[in-house]
């Protein structure tokens, strides 16, 4: 099936429009645009140049994708969003053209970004991701995948959230969030394993008790990081949850969320 174009949208000449999307009346589809093939285009959706949209996805009305970052340091350098497949923008969402941090931002596969998200330039987020009504993430941030965020949150620059975390609504994020875990309160703490959503994904139950028992050493049986990663080093066998969480942590020049007890 053709695209189905209305001709009450722009679509600039130089857009390329895979067969079976449908841009819908009053959309605009900027120079250079790329859509895959089955994606829908809603009304009043505003896709701005260089950006690359995937397969199967929805662009809901009054999103913004690709406009100039709000960075004083831009001086329109050839950056781009990249949009992965099946992934669904809610309304007024806008997401920003990268700098040349990243050169460019991006959002994986199978994502929901709920109404009102903004996402800054030079942002990574990966696939499988919930972002919920009104998240607002600083520049340079990085979402894993599998990650669920909340409605309300905002997220400081340059801030890493590890895989399959969860994050409750209302937070504001200004360290790294290590994989696997929930985080809430004020400031922002480890609040457990998020098992739920580990075992929803495929997790065996084994696989959860190591995650926990790794991150009891690391939060509730030590006070001090630094000490906590030693001891979980020496305590634990090497494998890969070990290995992937305590790089993780040591990793993260930015510190990561405080423990239950601080």
């Amino acid at each position: 099936m053709s695209a189905i174009i209305s001709p009450q949208a722009f679509v600039h000449p130089n857009a390329s429009i895979e067969d079976g999307v449908v841009i819908e009346p009053f959309a605009y589809v900027g120079e250079g645009v790329k859509i895959g093939g089955g994606t829908w285009v809603g009304p009043h959706a505003t896709i701005l140049s260089s950006t690359t949209i995937g397969k199967d996805c929805k662009i809901y009305p009054g999103a913004v994708i690709g406009a100039d970052p709000q960075d004083l340091k831009f001086d329109n350098e050839e950056t781009t969003v990249e949009i992965g497949d099946r992934t669904i923008i809610r309304e007024c969402v806008t997401i920003h053209k990268a700098t040349v941090d990243r050169y460019k931002t991006v959002i994986g596969d199978d994502c929901l970004i709920m109404a009102y998200v903004h996402l800054a330039h030079d942002v990574k987020v990966g696939n499988n991701v919930v972002l919920a009504n009104a998240v607002n993430v600083a520049g340079h941030v990085t979402i894993d995948d599998w990650v669920i965020i909340e409605g309300m949150v905002g997220i400081q620059q340059f801030v890493h959230v590890g895989e399959h975390a969860f994050v409750a609504g209302g937070s504001l994020i200004r360290k790294n969030i290590p994989p696997y875990i929930k985080a809430a309160r004020e400031p922002l703490s480890f609040i457990g394993v998020n098992s739920i959503g580990l075992r929803r994904r495929g997790f065996t139950q084994d696989k959860i008790q190591r995650i926990d028992d790794i991150y009891r050493t690391l939060y509730v049986q030590n006070a001090n990081m630094s000490i906590a990663l030693n001891v979980a080093d020496a305590e634990f066998p090497s494998c890969d949850v070990k290995d992937f969480v305590l790089g993780f942590i040591r990793k993260s020049d930015k510190g990561i969320i405080r423990g239950p007890f601080s």
